[in-house]
């Protein structure tokens, strides 16, 4: 079992950037394909971004493409996402989440993922 904790969201200005890190505690972290969603007010929580067990393979939402990164270290047991140019419509709680059966072909699949973090809230005014 894993232990997920966000941190790093706030309100930042469209154009601006900001960084969100997931730290994971518990299980042998690396074992963990991890993967990044978000949920806006109203909507379904939707897929962001998800990076697999040693980093090597990464996919993106459309919506996020070029903006956003991923990334991981194994050593500190966290996982980041890089946002950049953010725009209003990226407004929402972000999630991170943890799965051991999530693949290449399934990570952008939520009920792929076993481990939810509390979300934390980014905000981007107009």
């Amino acid at each position: 079992q894993v232990q997920l904790a966000e941190s790093g969201g706030g309100l930042v200005q469209a154009g601006g950037s900001l960084r969100v890190s997931c730290a994971a505690s518990g299980d042998t972290f690396s074992s963990y394909y991890m993967g990044w969603f978000r949920q806006a007010p109203g909507k379904e929580r939707e897929f962001v971004a998800a990076i697999s067990w040693n980093g090597g393979r990464k996919d993106y939402a459309d919506p996020v493409k070029g903006r956003f990164t991923i990334s991981r270290d194994n050593v500190k047991n966290t996982v980041y996402l890089q946002m950049n140019t953010l725009k209003p419509e990226d407004t929402a709680v972000y999630y991170c989440a943890a799965g051991r059966r999530t693949t290449n072909a399934s990570a952008r699949v939520r009920a792929q993922y076993d481990y939810w973090g509390q979300g934390t809230q980014v905000t981007v005014s107009s």
